[in-house]
């Protein structure tokens, strides 16, 4: 039977042990789903999972900012970054809120009716390259900036590591099977959740201070955790391949680069068997959707032991530095 993995074998739900298994609890209670494609295919790496799902929750699910308009942040993220996978999902869940209309006109790219949930896709779309604050009251900014950046990571993941294809044979693009999945959802999503609840998972992983849009806020605590276990997904890199990464995004200019063709290579400093892992992180960070079976395979074949949570960690490296780039350009009004 197919499956949406494309290079890793997930830890089944039913093996899940720890703190794979904490998260997984978490995540059937609070999404009302028991198996997540992201989550399972991000399982080889608990270090990565975890703070991956504490962004998610106490960004997107928690909080006091509505559910819908931060459904509408998640999406318009995921148009920006070509994530159908992310698109398809949340295009359910904004149906599971009730707005139906409104759901199926963001998922074509389309403005909403409402000027509100307007000025949001505008924002949301523009994240990686207009650096502005979100519309928004201050005091529920570190929710929508949390959300924006969750998705600039996850979007990154999922088309790193998953098909195109929510649900088999892609049926989520049907406006009926949407429909339907969101009213089997809609009692979870409608539920009012206690922020904080997903940073006791964190506990013992790496982290590191709270983003200054997110001082005290749960969104913060679980961001620095996330930034702090990608991060670590550097050391499977040299330290030329890791600056020409790095060097790389810092002069992305947030669009969609060619990645072929072009004058100059990024990565043209970079020893030959250290070039796979170094293409692999860039991907992630600027054209995940660009990630293909050549890839992984050359990185799997350029030497040593390469374990599917290496690949989480690289491809989480490679993510990371693009969101990193994205956050430092939000121009974020104090309070």
């Amino acid at each position: 039977m197919p499956t949406p993995y494309r290079y890793v074998t997930p830890v089944p739900v039913e093996a899940a042990t720890g703190l794979i298994a904490g998260v997984y609890g978490q995540i059937a209670r609070d999404f009302g789903m028991a198996r997540m494609p992201l989550f399972a295919a991000l399982s080889p790496a608990p270090e990565v999972l975890a703070p991956t799902w504490a962004v998610l929750r106490e960004s997107l699910l928690a909080g006091q900012a509505p559910r819908v308009t931060k459904e509408v942040v998640a999406v318009g993220v995921s148009l920006a970054n070509r994530c159908p996978f992310c698109v398809d999902a949340h295009t359910v869940l904004l149906h599971a809120t009730g707005e139906h209309r409104l759901a199926e006109t963001v998922a074509r790219g389309e403005a909403p009716a409402d000027p509100e949930h307007a000025r949001l896709l505008v924002w949301a779309t523009g994240t990686a390259t207009a650096g502005q604050a979100p519309p928004c009251p201050p005091v529920h900014a570190p929710e929508y900036i949390g959300t924006a950046l969750a998705f600039h990571f996850i979007n990154r993941m999922v088309s790193s590591l998953l098909t195109d294809d929510l649900l088999p044979a892609g049926l989520q693009r049907s406006r009926l099977i949407r429909g339907l999945g969101g009213r089997a959802l809609a009692r979870t999503v409608r539920r009012s959740l206690p922020q904080g609840e997903a940073l006791p998972l964190l506990r013992g992983l790496p982290s590191g201070p709270a983003p200054a849009w997110a001082v005290g806020a749960p969104a913060g605590t679980a961001f620095a955790a996330l930034h702090a276990g990608a991060e670590e997904g550097a050391v499977l890199l040299d330290g030329t391949a890791r600056e020409a990464v790095i060097e790389a995004v810092a002069a992305w200019d947030g669009g969609h680069p060619p990645l072929s063709g072009r004058t100059s290579d990024p990565l043209a400093d970079v020893a030959p068997m250290r070039r796979p892992a170094a293409r692999l992180a860039l991907l992630a960070a600027l054209a995940p959707y660009r990630v293909t079976d050549a890839d992984v395979a050359a990185w799997r074949e350029a030497g040593g032991s390469r374990s599917d949570a290496d690949l989480v960690r690289l491809l989480a490296f490679g993510a990371i530095t693009a969101v990193r780039r994205i956050e430092s350009a939000l121009a974020v009004r104090a309070a």
